[in-house]
């Protein structure tokens, strides 16, 4: 509180400017220079961040700009997916002479369209079809191995000869895994669940082994054998007249 007569003094007093302490330091006032200018702040927290974002732009394009150019390998995915091979080296059991002449080959590609369900269940509930395409071989081939003695009858004048070979046969059909594919299944709502709850790894073999028959009836009718006859004997004829054989006689006899 002010006292009678006295001028009101504030409580807290200002904070001395530039022009108050040079007037207690003593120096002139020049009444044309305009008052100092609070000092202002440093940015604080929002430059910064300014100046960390800026940091971390930089280094992506730095980065990005090297893998471009190829300065430095390219970068790994971390999440990448890996394949990890744990087979075991091949066994190997048994080694067997062949003397057979493969003298033809048929290619053959099957259309299987395989469908499992059950009486009087909706086939949304349980069905399995599976629709395959299979693409396999065959190969047709005359023993020389079973030539026994007395197959070979050559002339007295070394001019004729006549050879009597097993009938050619058809080998195993050879189902190419890489040519054949799943084109379309269907499977119920129980055979999905059943697939979750307990998977069939051997699923397909059934239609497999449906594919390998029916190319090897279609092998059969394909008339393959005799090709495999005509192609042999032309090979047979060939190197015996290179030997000076005149007339070669080729038969085949039944397995």
């Amino acid at each position: 509180m002010a006292r009678d007569g006295e001028t009101p003094q504030s409580e807290f007093p200002g904070y001395p400017t530039a022009d108050t302490l040079r007037t207690r330091s003593g120096d002139p006032v020049d009444p044309d220079t305009p008052p100092a200018d609070p000092p202002r702040s440093g940015g604080g927290p929002a430059r910064g961040l300014l100046w960390v974002l800026g940091a971390a732009a930089l280094v992506v394009v730095v980065l990005l700009g090297t893998q471009v150019t190829g300065i430095f390998p390219e970068f790994r995915n971390p999440f990448a997916k890996e394949q990890t091979d744990r087979s075991q080296p091949p066994l190997l059991k048994s080694i067997q002479d062949l003397s057979r002449y493969v003298a033809a080959e048929g290619n053959f590609q099957v259309v299987v369209d395989l469908q499992n369900d059950r009486d009087n269940v909706p086939e949304f509930l349980l069905n399995q079809r599976t629709l395959f395409v299979g693409a396999g071989s065959v190969e047709a081939y005359v023993d020389f191995g079973k030539i026994g003695e007395g197959a070979v009858v050559p002339s007295a004048d070394g001019k004729s000869v006549e050879i009597k070979l097993p009938a050619p046969q058809l080998g195993q059909t050879n189902l190419d895994m890489d040519k054949s594919y799943v084109f379309a299944e269907e499977r119920g709502l129980f055979n999905r669940i059943g697939d979750l709850v307990k998977g069939d790894p051997n699923r397909q073999q059934q239609v497999y082994r449906m594919a390998e028959e029916r190319i090897t009836t279609a092998a059969r009718d394909s008339g393959l054998a005799q090709r495999a006859e005509e192609n042999t004997r032309k090979m047979l004829e060939g190197l015996l007249r290179s030997l000076g054989y005149e007339k070669i006689t080729i038969t085949y006899t039944a397995p």
